[in-house]
């Protein structure tokens, strides 16, 4: 196990101490800097003076992913561009990208924070870490890059796809640490058993992966794939990329980086603050932002908040596993639910693979839903209608009784559904 910094290990008094100061420097400096924020605190009448205790956050108003649309390109930065030394962005909802700005202190804090993640993962300096994530603009190979390199790890910079190729280099290289989505650690494990390769035979023993969502289902279908401790982190281009949170090996929630971020729960109906434990959304504030100090950020993600000490020994507050987003929730005759639910159902059958697709269209006036969902070599090959058939009408049934409403499954044979080398579309709702 790596060595538990004392930050890590702060009482909730005085991390509270240590999070009021520098939300309270972060307020004065983002009104003193940001057009946007000097305009909506006059507008509801604030100041950083008027923050005393930290449950007085919740009488701030909110920033929205539109806001960040509408003030495009420079319009929530705080400092001038010739400050900024790197951009990084994800795809907006209207064609301009959403950016994230860092200063050089910017990136030594993001640095920091993606050092401390990877100790609690348990990365060390003598481990080899393969980065295959995609090298684009998007955060994720940048970040654990830098964060694998602050713990002395040797970093191979792969980026995602050549399967073939990155096998080759796991083997060469004994590479213990692969970094990529849980997509693209399924098409690795795929590839791994139709080359007859036995993951005991690599010194791989952990995956860290992110950019989207890992069920428990899938989390034991890499695991058995790569022979590894498959680790979960978060992160959100708005704040900054990965490094706001991680998972430790007990696996028993996600580490937050509460004194770069901290974290609220709030209904996303009525936006009040909900109690530690409640299921609500996740709602974020820079502590430390230079370049664009973001205010009470709506993430979306929907998850929940636990403050009591971890197994690791740790007292940084946890939040669970997110468990959808409030703009991914679906809705058919009247039913909610998250993909996350469906794909839950589907992976616990022995017989499924963990690949699928959702298809949402209309029939008439109402909702037609479908899943196709890949069948394990094993059971394809040996399969009649009638085997089929009665697979299909467990896991219909299953759906049913757990989701309330009826989805026809299809199933498909083996590597008939489309790979990702980054995150994988799964959900089709031509509705």
């Amino acid at each position: 196990m790596t060595e538990i910094m004392s930050e890590e290990r702060l009482t909730r008094d005085e991390m509270a101490s240590l999070q009021l100061r520098r939300l309270r420097e972060t307020l004065s400096y983002a009104k003193e800097r940001v057009g946007f924020y000097r305009q909506l605190f006059q507008e509801h009448s604030m100041t950083h003076e008027d923050i005393t205790s930290l449950d007085q956050i919740a009488g701030l108003p909110f920033t929205k992913k539109s806001d960040l649309v509408q003030n495009y390109p420079y319009g929530m930065c705080a400092v001038d561009p010739s400050e900024i030394i790197r951009l990084h962005a994800s795809s907006g909802t209207t064609g301009k990208p959403i950016n994230t700005y860092y200063t050089r202190k910017d990136q030594q804090d993001w640095q920091k924070c993606m050092e401390r993640n990877f100790r609690i993962a348990g990365i060390t300096k003598d481990d080899v870490c393969q980065i295959a994530f995609r090298y684009t603009l998007f955060t994720g190979a940048f970040g654990h890059h830098l964060g694998a390199e602050s713990c002395g790890a040797m970093v191979i910079p792969t980026s995602a796809g050549q399967t073939e190729r990155q096998i080759m280099m796991m083997q060469d290289l004994k590479t213990t640490v692969l970094h990529c989505t849980p997509s693209y650690a399924l098409v690795v494990a795929e590839k791994l058993k139709e080359s007859g390769i036995d993951p005991q035979s690599l010194a791989l023993r952990l995956g860290i992966h992110g950019a989207e969502p890992m069920s428990e289902e899938m989390r034991q279908h890499i695991e058995e794939g790569l022979g590894v401790t498959a680790l979960r982190d978060y992160g959100l281009t708005e704040v900054g990329g990965p490094g706001v949170s991680m998972e430790c090996p007990s696996k028993s929630g996600f580490h937050i980086n509460e004194d770069y971020f901290y974290p609220e729960i709030i209904d996303p109906n009525t936006l009040e603050p909900l109690p530690p434990g409640e299921i609500g959304e996740l709602v974020f504030t820079s502590l430390q932002k230079e370049a664009m100090p973001l205010i009470r950020y709506r993430t979306r993600d929907i998850t929940h908040l636990m403050y009591d000490t971890c197994a690791c020994g740790r007292t940084l507050v946890r939040h669970g596993p997110i468990c959808g987003r409030t703009d991914d929730m679906l809705i058919v005759g009247g039913v909610n639910f998250f993909p996350s639910q469906l794909e839950s159902i589907l992976l616990a059958f022995s017989e499924t693979a963990p690949h699928y697709a959702l298809y949402l269209r209309k029939k008439g006036p109402v909702d037609d839903v479908s899943v196709e969902v890949e069948t394990l070599p094993e059971f394809w090959a040996l399969t009649d209608e009638n085997s089929s058939d009665r697979l299909m009408q467990r896991i219909e049934g299953k759906i049913k009784d757990i989701l309330g409403f009826r989805i026809h499954v299809r199933l498909m044979s083996p590597n008939s559904i489309p790979r990702s080398e980054g995150k994988s579309k799964r959900v089709f709702d031509e509705r």
